[in-house]
């Protein structure tokens, strides 16, 4: 007999507390149940259920085996569906939530395009700089910049972005270019609100030693086109990533500054709810965001 059948049965019948609504929910005769398990019990030379007229419960041996072939069958389960996933062609409404600024520079150009790479799939996006509980609000999956919170969501990296120190002309003419990290207190700095360690900057020093910059200046938002606004416009010096700033600075708008104290770059990520091998959507689009932002010269490139 199969083995994975034997399992399939003992499980059913410890879990169903008996053989008669076992064989119900597998949809076999009872006597099937009661051969598959009589041949477990035979195979593993253990009695593995207490069998009385009334009631069916696993011996000690029983418990143990339940829970080890219980995550058997699962990792079984998950290898089916991977297989299942693997070979089917993406299609079906996919819904993805992006932050605003990115979503709007750079992920709506590559949905489209996405879109017509895989004419049976459907995009539903929401572009938005809160982080979205993908599980409550049905979502397939969400694009998050920056380090990860802790949580059971399954992380791909997609790409990453330098971060840069800019300024437009016309402020640095006015109040003077900063040349180091201690240089920056005596500036205007527009700061980005979501950051999780509050209204300062984290910047490492020449040294490697980690400093922090108070950052809560004239203009503090949570969206990364407003500190470009108020950038442009002479207010202060941004600290942004190459996907936002990139097209200012190549048009002269703003000016790059403190090149040798860049910030580490900050990493682009698709996040997904774990559980089930990702359907063929969700990895589809994954591995085309991967290939656009993750390649050599991403289109944010400096």
């Amino acid at each position: 007999m199969d083995r994975l059948t034997e399992m399939e049965a003992f499980i059913k019948v410890v879990d169903s507390g008996g053989f008669t609504e076992a064989a119900r929910r597998l949809g076999v005769s009872k006597s099937a149940i009661s051969k598959h398990v009589s041949a477990l019990e035979e195979r593993l030379g253990a009695r593995l259920l207490n069998r009385t007229t009334r009631r069916v419960s696993p011996t000690e041996i029983g418990l143990a085996y339940y829970d080890r072939a219980g995550r058997v069958l699962a990792e079984a389960e998950e290898a089916d569906a991977m297989a299942a996933a693997m070979q089917g062609a993406p299609r079906g409404r996919l819904r993805v939530a992006a932050p605003l600024s990115f979503g709007r520079r750079h992920v709506a150009n590559a949905v489209a395009e996405f879109l017509k790479t895989f004419p049976d799939v459907s995009v539903h996006m929401e572009m938005d700089d809160r982080f979205v509980d993908l599980v409550s609000e049905q979502f397939d999956l969400a694009i998050r910049i920056g380090r990860l919170a802790d949580s059971s969501l399954i992380a791909k990296k997609l790409g990453e972005a330098s971060m840069h120190f800019v300024a437009s002309p016309e402020y640095l003419a006015e109040h003077g270019e900063p040349t180091t990290i201690d240089d920056l207190s005596s500036h205007v700095l527009l700061h980005y609100s979501n950051m999780s360690w509050g209204n300062f900057w984290r910047l490492t020093g020449p040294g490697g030693d980690e400093r922090q910059i108070r950052a809560g200046g004239r203009l503090t938002a949570n969206n990364g086109d407003a500190l470009m606004a108020a950038a442009v416009a002479g207010l202060g010096i941004a600290m942004q990533p190459a996907f936002l700033c990139a097209d200012e600075v190549r048009g002269g708008q703003l000016k790059e500054i403190m090149v040798d104290a860049r910030p580490e770059p900050i990493g682009i990520y698709a996040v997904y709810p774990p559980g089930q091998y990702p359907a063929p959507k969700v990895r589809a689009f994954i591995d085309f965001m991967a290939d656009r932002f993750g390649c050599a010269e991403p289109p944010w490139a400096m």
